[in-house]
């Protein structure tokens, strides 16, 4: 059975997590409909919830699930791990060959260090910055996500009643962080060369990094511009201000990750999700003279870094079956799989002359409610009615069996097939034909 609008089984735990977690759940992101849908189960492509329905998921846990759900050589290389023990206060093999894989692949990266979860990597990375070149502001781009470390998390959700005019102002995503953190913040409107410039110029001399993510998902998911990367690279080079590629989500892009398609040698690299194979990970890489700073050898260790789970021998071995089976082929095939999804949504939509737009690259996309894609995080904002027809979407799809985030990107997973492709192109051509907010919509904007 597909999905349904009747979900009692996820009412009724739904109910009970509201007596014991504030909200009823632990994750800011999670998709309601109206309640939380809980899931029972999933296998490759699909899930299958608490009420028996089904749904081809192009969430993955945001992007987390490279190879869909229960993959086999994961399964088996944890089940055989757990025998042997979950953690251990001393390292185990198993780390370093998964650090050979990723120092084999990323660009730059000839170090490795491991923490729990994408906000540590980046948490971890500017903190090195700083240590490196003794200095303390950190810029970053307008609307990037990079987890939930005070510094990175700035200006994220700014909207266009407080980011500012040509230049962004710093503004906070969490209530009471310290005014003291905005001013350490310089927040630029990615692929404007021009302002970006200016103001790195005008702060270098306090500048420790610029973290950047070249393919910001919750920003639009708008690929940076070459020439918008050369500039930020030279620049950067030349006042040694150190370049930091968040590609926690953004390393599924290539069998050498995003930085590589792009022709980008950042100084540090975080990474995340694909790389734990579906289990808890972070990890910050980089060259051996600036991985240094993460030196523990002795005592006095410039930057101490450590973590009870960091690095523990299940989030590694399935980190190694899930980075093994990544290889030049399986890309190639996610590749396609993608550019296939990239047209095909393109012509339905042209065929019936509806004024909506696709971003993303490779096994990522993204659907703005546009007449054309944008190119900047101020172009990309869904007006409230935008807004309104993305979240008729999600649940349009979710109803017709397909996971597809309202307000993030969608993402391939190799366990998907051709198949899979079809359902899901069949549903958006179905909700394309029958939505009428988005008839109506369309109708407007044709007549303004």
């Amino acid at each position: 059975m597909l999905g349904h609008n009747r979900h009692v089984a996820s009412e009724r735990l739904f109910d009970r997590a509201k007596s014991v977690m504030p909200g009823g759940t632990t994750r800011f992101t999670i998709q309601r409909n109206p309640v939380p849908i809980y899931m029972s189960a999933g296998e490759g492509a699909w899930l299958t919830d608490v009420d028996g329905s089904q749904y081809l998921d192009f969430n993955n846990n945001y992007t987390t699930l490279i190879h869909g759900h229960a993959f086999t050589p994961v399964v088996e290389a944890v089940e055989r791990q757990l025998h042997s023990g979950t953690c251990f206060a001393n390292p185990t093999e198993h780390e370093i060959a998964l650090s050979e894989i990723l120092c084999s692949r990323a660009p730059s990266a000839e170090r490795v260090r491991y923490v729990n979860t994408g906000t540590e990597a980046v948490m971890f990375a500017l903190k090195a910055a700083r240590a490196i070149t003794g200095r303390t502001k950190v810029a970053k781009l307008e609307g990037a996500y990079h987890g939930a470390y005070d510094w990175a998390e700035i200006s994220e959700n700014s909207n266009p009643d407080n980011w500012g005019e040509r230049e962004p102002v710093s503004v906070p995503f969490a209530k009471g962080t310290p005014a003291s953190v905005l001013e350490e913040v310089v927040v630029l409107p990615f692929n404007d060369i021009d302002t970006t410039a200016d103001l790195l110029e005008r702060h270098a001399a306090e500048l420790a990094c610029l973290l950047i993510d070249l393919v910001p998902s919750r920003a639009g998911l708008i690929p940076l511009e070459s020439d918008y990367v050369d500039a930020i690279r030279d620049i950067t080079k030349r006042h040694g201000i150190l370049l930091i590629s968040d590609e926690v989500l953004n390393f599924r892009q290539g069998y050498h990750g995003v930085s590589a398609r792009f022709g980008l040698q950042p100084d540090l690299i975080t990474l995340g999700k694909i790389i734990g194979g579906g289990l808890p990970i972070g990890a910050v890489a980089g060259s051996s003279e600036l991985m240094a700073i993460f030196d523990n050898s002795n005592s006095d260790a410039p930057l101490p870094q450590g973590g009870t789970f960091s690095a523990n021998p299940l989030s590694m071995v399935a980190g190694i079956a899930s980075m093994e089976a990544l290889d030049p082929a399986a890309f190639e095939r996610l590749e396609r799989l993608g550019n296939r999804i990239h047209v095909s949504l393109s012509e339905a939509i042209n065929q019936r002359g509806l004024p909506i737009a696709i971003t993303g690259l490779g096994s990522l996309f993204r659907v703005h409610f546009k007449a054309r894609p944008p190119r900047t995080n101020r172009e990309f904002w869904p007006t409230p009615m935008e807004a309104n027809l993305l979240r008729r979407m999600a649940r349009s799809m979710l109803v017709k069996g397909v996971i597809m985030p309202p307000m993030s990107c969608s993402s391939l997973s190799t366990a998907m097939t051709d198949s899979d492709i079809d359902f899901f192109l069949t549903a958006f051509a179905e909700f394309l034909d029958e939505d009428d907010d988005l008839r109506c919509w369309a109708q407007q904007a044709a007549e303004e």
